[in-house]
């Protein structure tokens, strides 16, 4: 049934192999991020056959219940919600953590379960957004953690991109760098896992003018398994695919008519005023897909001929004037995704799954 999610679990084999392969020439462990794909079990199970692999992520606790027979560490990526901290101790190894007074509620409840629970305090390194901002405050935090019985602090790690687009570099990781010796110092301990980001921190293992610190000892990887690149610039690696995912949708209705609307315009369903260019009458096709099910601006149609022109919450309205195939009504137009896309479309109860193997 459409829509639908086409799952290519070859080239995701291969990507995941040639990445492991990057990484491990650069003697970083891999934390594989399974929020975008929504811990979809066909797709973990993959994941779960590289040895190279050592953790799991994913920022709802949910999805890391789903795999708990993997044989990968789980680390909740998110910080601790306190109304989930039972679930925490109970189905994650491994919690990122920014605030004493959430880590001191793990602690009761990891004495409760009779389990030492292992976290990593976030550092702020400028994308302002989760993590300790102030150095002060960062070590007094871990002052109090060396006095709990079931929390072991085993590194940090920081966020670059996803809030505020700074990218992650020499500088600033090297900040985080700076924390950990100082830490290590202060409090006779060895910190063994510093996160340096996610997928747009890979560019950093590719460039010749700038490089990872040595230090740095761990990444989290989701979307460059997918779309076959780094994120900080969107370079493609042309040894990766950029399509384990694509987009089914069909053609529901496909006319002729205005490209620009006809009467009294106010706002559209969303609160928006949109703005429209005339082209005259186009061929105008419409899928039964729409913004509930997928990010509409994140598609891009394999047929580069296709011109997405808008949706609405249930449609797709697609420009089919200048494509040099000929649709039908039922046929099916296929799309890559960019991370937005996936990332809603796997959330979608609406959006069926196939797998070619």
């Amino acid at each position: 049934m459409h829509p639908k999610l086409v799952v290519n679990l070859e080239k995701l084999k291969f990507n995941i192999g040639y990445l492991t392969q990057k990484m491990k020439e650069h003697d970083l462990s891999i934390t594989a991020i399974t929020k975008v794909h929504s811990a979809d079990k066909e797709i973990v199970k993959v994941f779960d056959t590289f040895p190279d692999i050592e953790y799991f992520g994913d920022s709802r606790i949910e999805n890391l219940i789903t795999y708990q027979h993997a044989s990968k560490k789980k680390i909740l990526i998110r910080i601790p919600m306190s109304s989930e901290v039972k679930e925490v101790i109970q189905y994650a190894d491994i919690s990122f953590n920014s605030e004493l007074s959430t880590i001191k509620q793990l602690n009761e409840e990891a004495k409760k379960q009779n389990k030492t629970h292992s976290v990593l305090l976030m550092v702020d390194l400028g994308d302002l957004r989760e993590g300790f901002f102030q150095e002060a405050e960062l070590m007094a935090t871990v002052a109090k953690m060396t006095e709990m019985s079931h929390i072991k602090l085993i590194g940090l790690g920081t966020n670059l991109t996803c809030y505020g687009a700074v990218l992650p570099d020499e500088e600033n990781l090297g900040q985080l760098l700076s924390y950990q010796a100082k830490i290590e110092e202060a409090f006779n301990l060895k910190l063994s896992m510093i996160s340096g980001g996610n997928s747009s921190s890979l560019y950093l293992l590719d460039d010749s003018a700038l490089t990872l610190p040595t230090g740095i000892t761990n990444l989290r990887i989701g979307e460059a398994f997918f779309s076959g690149g780094e994120t900080a610039h969107g370079r493609q690696y042309p040894e990766m695919h950029d399509d384990v995912f694509t987009l089914q949708a069909e053609i529901v209705e496909l006319k002729e008519k205005p490209s620009f609307p006809i009467g009294t315009r106010g706002i559209d369903a969303f609160g928006q005023m949109p703005t429209f260019e005339d082209k005259g009458d186009r061929l105008r096709g419409i899928l039964a897909v729409g913004r509930q099910d997928v990010v509409f601006d994140g598609l891009s149609p394999l047929d580069e001929r296709l011109l997405i022109v808008g949706a609405s919450s249930d449609h797709l309205i697609v420009d089919f004037t200048d494509s040099l195939a000929t649709y039908c009504v039922g046929d099916v137009v296929e799309f890559k995704l960019n991370y937005g896309a996936m990332l809603a479309a796997f959330t979608s109860k609406y959006v069926s799954k196939s797998y070619i193997e």
